[in-house]
């Protein structure tokens, strides 16, 4: 396999930024810990939307400011937030009632590897020295009408995210909409990844050496 540590494709803001764009206005948005919660500072200013937290509040606000910080108001994530006008709290059950109902538009996820029939494994690698952290994971890819993955196209040592079948424990099966890596955007149709756009400095060749999934063209 082609080694793919050259300075190629996008920065982790720039993925980011691709999600953001990909995010409608209006929508109610769950984001996942790390990356996904980058998603929020790139959404355009004249963009509505509305995060949820599946620790009970609807119209989660900015990270925030040192010295500014509600002890009793933090995200799924154990981070101090703040509000938008007209957000609302809630008991965590109802929070989960939501995610349920199919009342969040879009969640953005994490993962640790993804199939090509768009099967999800990002709660556990299976080591049992790991400590499991499913959280809301799998209720969220359960009920959440469109779920997006981020996250670098290769581990550390080279191994392919982005892969035929996932070896790890399942968060979920046939479940993610599209992925967005630092190497491309795909999208899951028809239980086939389809390439949607390449990085810069990515072709299509260097794309699947560095791929275990077989990859399609639009």
């Amino acid at each position: 396999m082609e080694s793919n540590t050259k300075t190629i494709g996008w920065g982790v803001p720039e993925m980011a930024q691709k999600v953001a764009m990909d995010i409608h206005d209006g929508a109610y948005v769950n984001l996942g810990i790390g990356i996904p919660e980058m998603v929020a500072d790139f959404i355009p200013e004249a963009r509505e939307v509305i995060y949820h937290t599946e620790n009970g509040l609807l119209g989660m606000g900015k990270v925030a400011e040192s010295g500014f910080e509600d002890p009793e108001l933090v995200n799924a994530g154990k981070k101090y937030v703040t509000t938008i006008p007209g957000a609302t709290y809630f008991h965590h059950a109802d929070s989960f009632a939501m995610i349920r109902g199919g009342h969040i538009d879009i969640c953005v996820l994490g993962a640790y590897q993804v199939s090509e029939e768009g099967d999800l494994a990002n709660w556990s690698t299976g080591n049992p020295d790991d400590i499991p952290a499913v959280g809301g994971a799998m209720d969220l890819v359960a009920g959440v009408k469109t779920i997006y993955v981020i996250t670098k196209h290769n581990t550390k040592t080279g191994a392919s995210k982005v892969v035929e079948n996932c070896t790890y424990p399942l968060t979920g099966k046939n479940v993610v909409s599209r992925i967005y890596t630092n190497l491309a955007i795909l999208d899951v149709k028809d239980k086939q990844l389809r390439v949607r756009e390449l990085a810069p400095g990515v072709s299509f060749d260097y794309l699947q050496q560095n791929t275990d999934a077989k990859l399609n063209l639009p």
